[in-house]
C-alpha cells in the first residue's frame, strides 16, 4: 500500500486530514481556544440583549420590573361629607356677599366694606397657606394692608371706577417682591412663584370691586345675578360630586365632570330667572349671558384650585392646612368673578 509520504499533494483526502486533526478554526481565521475579539463578544451580548437573553440586566418580563414600568395611578377617593362642606360653605359666601350688596345705600357703604374685608381676610389666610410664597408673612402683611386700603378707596373715590384699583394692585405687588428679595433664599424662588403673589395680590384686591359695583345705578342687580350665578355653580357641582362624581376628570383630582357641567347650566338657568324679573336693562338673554360667564368662571376657578393642590400632593411636597385648602376654592371663585362683573356691567349692560 502506498505510504503517507508517496501521496498525491493533489488528493483532496491529504488536504482536509490537517483540518481534522488541528484545533476547530474560527471564521474569523483564529483558533477555537483563542478569545474572540471585543468586537464580537460586543455584538454577541448585544444581540442577545435584543432578543431578551442579556446576562446584565433582568429580563424584560421580570413580573417586579414589570410591576413598576406600568404601575397603575391612584384614584383619589370622593369624600362626600367634605364635599357637602364645601357647598356650604360656597352658599354661605355667597349668601353674604349679596346681601351685603342689597342694603348698601350712599351713606351706606361702610359696613359692606366691613364684609368685604372679612372675605378677604379669609382669602389671604388660605391662598398663602395653600400657595405658599416666599416670604409668606411679608406677602400676607402686603396683602392684607392692600385689601384695607382698596376697600377705603372704592368707598371714598369720587369716581365710580376701578383705576384706583389698579394703582393698589401694582404698588402691592412691587412691595410684595421687595418682601421676598431681602433674604437669599426666597429671593432665589422669586422667579418660580411670580405667578402665585400675583394671583395673591390681584384676587385680594378684586373683592372691592363689588362696592365699586354698587355704587353704578343698575349695580346691585348686576352683583345680585353674577354672584347667584357663581355661588349656584359652585354649590350645585359639589353637592354633585357628593352623589355622582362622574366620570372623573382625573384620577388625582376628587372632582366629576358632570357636576361641573350642570352647575354651569343651572347656575345660567338662574340668572335668567333673575333677570326676566329685574327692570331694564335686565332681559333672560342678558341675564343668561351675564350667568354663563360667572357661573363658567367660578366653576373652572374651583377646579383649578383643585388641580393645584394635587400637582402639590404628586412633586412630593407637604399637604396644606385642611382648612385653608378647602376653603380656597370658594374664595378664589368669588374673587375672580367679582371684577368679571364690574366688567359686563360697564361694558355689556351699559
Amino acid at each position: 500500500m502506498p505510504q503517507d509520504g508517496d501521496r498525491d499533494p493533489r488528493d483532496p483526502e491529504l488536504s482536509r486530514e490537517p483540518a481534522r486533526a488541528a484545533p476547530g478554526r474560527s471564521s474569523s481565521g483564529f483558533y477555537a481556544g483563542a478569545p474572540a475579539p471585543d468586537s464580537v463578544l460586543g455584538n454577541s451580548v448585544l444581540g442577545n440583549s435584543s432578543l431578551g437573553n442579556s446576562t446584565l440586566g433582568s429580563r424584560p418580563d421580570d413580573p417586579d420590573e414589570a410591576a413598576d414600568e406600568h404601575e397603575e395611578i391612584e384614584v383619589v377617593p370622593v369624600r362626600r361629607e367634605l364635599s357637602v362642606a364645601i357647598a356650604g360653605f360656597a352658599a354661605l359666601l355667597g349668601a353674604g356677599l349679596i346681601l351685603g350688596a342689597q342694603t348698601t345705600g350712599p351713606d351706606a357703604r361702610t359696613p359692606y366694606a366691613i364684609v368685604i374685608f372679612g372675605v378677604q381676610l379669609l382669602f389671604v389666610l388660605a391662598w398663602t397657606m395653600a400657595m405658599r410664597p416666599p416670604a409668606a408673612a411679608t406677602v400676607a402683611g402686603v396683602c392684607i394692608a392692600a385689601g384695607l386700603i382698596a376697600d377705603y378707596a372704592a368707598v371714598t373715590s369720587a369716581s365710580a371706577n376701578l383705576l384706583p384699583l389698579l394703582y393698589i394692585v401694582l404698588i402691592a405687588f412691587v412691595l410684595a417682591l421687595v418682601g421676598q428679595a431681602i433674604r437669599p433664599a426666597d429671593r432665589a424662588r422669586i422667579r418660580d412663584t411670580l405667578g402665585t403673589t400675583i394671583l395673591l395680590v390681584f384676587g385680594v384686591a378684586s373683592y372691592p370691586s363689588l362696592i365699586v359695583l354698587t355704587r353704578k345705578p343698575i349695580g346691585t342687580q348686576a352683583v345680585m345675578v353674577c354672584l347667584a350665578a357663581a355661588g349656584l355653580s359652585l354649590v350645585v357641582a359639589r353637592l354633585t360630586d357628593a352623589l355622582f362624581a362622574k366620570p372623573r376628570i382625573a384620577p388625582q383630582v376628587p372632582r366629576g365632570a358632570t357636576g361641573i357641567i350642570l352647575g354651569a347650566m343651572l347656575g345660567t338657568l338662574a340668572a335668567a330667572g333673575l333677570g326676566s324679573v329685574l327692570v331694564l336693562p335686565f332681559t333672560p338673554a342678558r341675564g343668561a349671558i351675564l350667568g354663563l360667564v360667572a357661573a363658567g368662571l367660578a366653576g373652572l376657578v374651583d377646579l383649578a384650585v383643585n388641580y393645584g393642590e394635587a400637582g402639590r400632593e404628586m412633586a412630593g411636597q407637604a399637604p396644606t392646612f385642611w382648612l385653608a385648602r378647602h376653603m380656597q376654592g370658594p374664595l378664589g371663585s368669588f374673587a375672580f368673578a367679582s371684577p368679571v362683573a364690574y366688567a359686563l356691567t360697564v361694558f355689556f349692560l351699559s
